[in-house]
């Protein structure tokens, strides 16, 4: 394990802590920036929606065979339609988070996007567990 971390639900203040060190922590290991690059944007994003709509959760990160794999879970309210939460610009943001520069219904296609394989597992009223996984292997990557 590289690290986990706990998130705490609406606490905007320490909102990115867990992304940038899970990007320093990578860079220790000497990966390519490249990696680096994918893995703390898409954590990032995924630290925010934590943020942004659950009570908590949790961030880990490994190194695995194929790369490096990020599993968020949360106690939040689940997402009720997965596929219409992919569509950028699909946002249930409240208007006080937007106002913050929050919410712009682009985190979990940025996710998606910066990730080689994704996975959501959702149920309403009990959370979220988000799977992704950056490649290490330049053959094994989606072009970028």
């Amino acid at each position: 394990m590289i690290a986990e971390f706990q998130i705490q639900g609406q606490d905007f203040k320490k909102a990115g802590e867990a992304s940038f060190e899970i990007k320093n922590r990578l860079k220790r290991l000497g990966l390519p920036p490249v990696i680096i690059r994918r893995v703390a944007t898409a954590s990032y994003e995924a630290e925010l929606n934590v943020i942004v709509y659950a009570h908590k959760g949790t961030i880990r990160v490994d190194l695995g065979d194929q790369g490096v794999e990020v599993k968020v879970t949360d106690e939040g309210p689940g997402i009720p339609d997965i596929a219409l939460a992919m569509r950028e610009g699909y946002s249930t943001a409240p208007p006080y988070v937007k106002q913050l520069g929050y919410g712009s219904g682009m985190g979990l296609p940025n996710i998606k996007k910066n990730s080689d394989w994704m996975e959501i597992q959702s149920e309403v009223n009990r959370g979220t567990t988000l799977r992704f996984r950056v490649n290490l292997n330049e053959s094994q990557s989606r072009d970028r």
